[in-house]
């Protein structure tokens, strides 16, 4: 699930100021990079593997440790002020860095997901929609690794979340604009990774909306991935942009959890 999410943001960071509205791009260039999607997740992924005494000091750590990954202006207050609590954020960023929790926790009952989903999330983006879109998420991967169909993803989706995935791509994308709110992109992102036939599919969908491409590509890359799977040379060519240090927690959550195994942290 990480790997999914890590990729969507290498192949969005070239477009969230340079938007597009076309899938056909080329799926990797020179100044790809990794941005702030990549470093929250794997903050999230160091926590859900041990290191536990303190989500948000974690994330500081992690953040602290990458100071170019293009944060939000509040966020970015956060991440320097040890005293600083939630500031109810309801943007995005809640979404992007939640699927690790679905990833290493996949075959628990949903409610417990759920709550781990909101204990990662509530300690900067505790706005009822903050906390919902990162649930949104979280929910949509957990159903695909059920197995569940993603008409049925959707169906649930739209009911728990009343989140209108009513929109095709092909809909969405002639009017969107860039925006930072989950209101606005995790239905979009959801829709993206629902609608593809691939893992590359789906990073495609979120890239030709002309949004914020990588967090919008980081949402769908997530939920793709467990639709789909990922192709190992796509793995594998993401790394190059990548430092050791993420890729070491996200290789390290793979080796510990790999489908369907269960995080003994949260017994």
């Amino acid at each position: 699930m990480s790997y999914g999410a890590i990729i969507g943001d290498v192949v969005g960071s070239i477009y969230e100021w340079n938007r597009i509205k076309t899938k056909d791009f080329d799926l990797f260039q020179d100044h790809c990079h990794y941005t702030d999607d990549s470093v929250c997740t794997a903050a999230v992924a160091d926590v859900l593997l041990g290191n536990l005494p303190s989500v948000a000091n974690v994330m500081r750590q992690w953040c602290r440790h990458h100071p170019d990954g293009g944060y939000g202006g509040y966020f970015e207050q956060w991440i320097h002020n040890d005293y600083m609590g939630p500031y109810g954020s309801f943007g995005n960023g809640s979404a992007m860095r939640i699927s690790p929790v679905a990833f290493l926790n996949c075959s628990r009952p949903l409610e417990r997901v759920l709550e781990i989903s909101d204990w990662i999330t509530e300690i900067s983006h505790n706005h009822p929609e903050g906390i919902k879109g990162a649930r949104a998420t979280t929910h949509a991967i957990w159903l695909a690794f059920q197995g569940k169909k993603p008409t049925s993803i959707r169906e649930t989706i739209a009911s728990v979340y009343q989140y209108d995935l009513s929109r095709s791509v092909d809909d969405i994308r002639p009017t969107y604009v860039f925006n930072e709110i989950c209101q606005k992109t995790v239905p979009e992102a959801i829709t993206c990774a629902l609608e593809s036939n691939s893992f590359e599919d789906a990073i495609r969908n979120a890239v030709s909306l002309g949004g914020d491409s990588d967090t919008l590509a980081t949402i769908a890359g997530s939920i793709a991935e467990a639709l789909h799977g990922i192709p190992n040379d796509l793995i594998e060519k993401t790394k190059e942009f990548l430092p050791d240090d993420i890729i070491e927690v996200i290789e390290r959550l793979y080796r510990t959890a790999g489908p369907f195994k269960v995080n003994s942290a949260f017994h």
